[in-house]
């Protein structure tokens, strides 16, 4: 499919401004504006905090120094990858017990 012509991109132009006044296309203009700076915002300070966490984990592996505090890290890792895999389990579980759709359509 092709792109409008400039003269019909003019025509809608005219008739969104006729429908909808001046006022409400500024205002919403000016509420896009906004979206998109918050948008760009939110986009920086997500690398910014990546660029953080990644900066710190040698920090905390530093402090593993005894071999009790690889055994506790392990530990803590098995128990939060059980927690995460039990959870998988019931999300899965949940989404099975939704699909209500029949799986035989020769029925219908």
């Amino acid at each position: 499919m092709h792109a409008p012509s400039p003269m019909a991109l003019l025509l809608i132009a005219i008739v969104v401004l006729v429908l909808f006044g001046r006022g409400k296309v500024s205002s919403l203009m000016g509420e896009v504006g906004k979206g998109i700076t918050a948008f760009k915002k939110g986009v920086k300070e997500g690398a910014e905090d990546i660029d953080a966490a990644a900066h710190s984990e040698p920090k905390e592996l530093e402090q593993l120094k005894t071999a009790d505090d690889i055994e506790r890290a392990r530990a803590e890792l098995a128990a939060e990858r059980a927690k995460l895999d039990a959870e998988r389990a019931r999300t899965g579980a949940d989404s099975a017990l939704r699909d209500v759709t029949p799986t035989d359509t020769t029925k219908l």
